[in-house]
């Protein structure tokens, strides 16, 4: 896309949404939304942007993001057009099950498929799909990271050939707090 240095925001627009028309886009994923506050001065030129956006382009728009209805997002004058214009759709953890799928174990088995670890046996993950579902309470971020963090730890142990996640491996790693607060075994009086 063509920009100068003097362009003005009006004209940046202009050649975003001539940019997105002309490339036929269909839709526009805006991650991390929680972090947007139309009550900064930033926040608000962000918001009006994207009110411009959603008005002038052939697209549909998906903002993800954390508890948006905790934040200043969808409050004020700015907040309300922004609320005004999207349907909410809570997306808590992933389900370990769904009717007949299992799409916890996909997300596992998905995650498996791209390590390189020359000695982790395929299959292993998958197979402790309850322990992990339980563990992270569901939540995508709180999986990937345990997985990043046992394969950093495998990698580390490659001198000796035990270059693999085991359930050993992933026990002794400490996760978010949010996930450990979850997995955190209840007291019985």
């Amino acid at each position: 896309m063509p920009t100068t240095t003097r362009m003005t925001q009006t004209q940046i627009t202009e050649a975003v949404c001539h940019t997105y028309t002309q490339a036929g886009v269909q839709l526009v994923l805006i991650d991390e939304i929680h972090r947007l506050n139309p009550r900064t001065t930033a926040g608000a030129q962000t918001a009006d942007l994207i009110k411009d956006l959603t008005e002038r382009l052939p697209a549909t728009f998906v903002y993800a993001g954390i508890n948006v209805t905790d934040t200043p997002l969808f409050t004020g004058t700015r907040g309300a057009q922004l609320a005004g214009r999207a349907t909410l759709i809570d997306c808590g953890p992933l389900p370990a099950r769904h009717g007949q799928h299992q799409p916890f174990r996909n997300v596992i088995t998905d995650i498996e498929n791209n390590l390189d670890l020359q000695h982790h046996k395929p299959g292993t993950l998958p197979r402790h799909t309850p322990y992990l579902h339980r563990r992270t309470a569901g939540r995508i971020g709180s999986l990937t990271r345990l997985i990043r963090q046992a394969a950093i730890t495998a990698i580390t142990a490659i001198t000796d050939g035990t270059e693999r996640i085991t359930k050993a491996s992933l026990d002794a790693i400490r996760l978010d707090h949010l996930a450990e607060q979850h997995n955190r075994p209840t007291r019985t009086r």
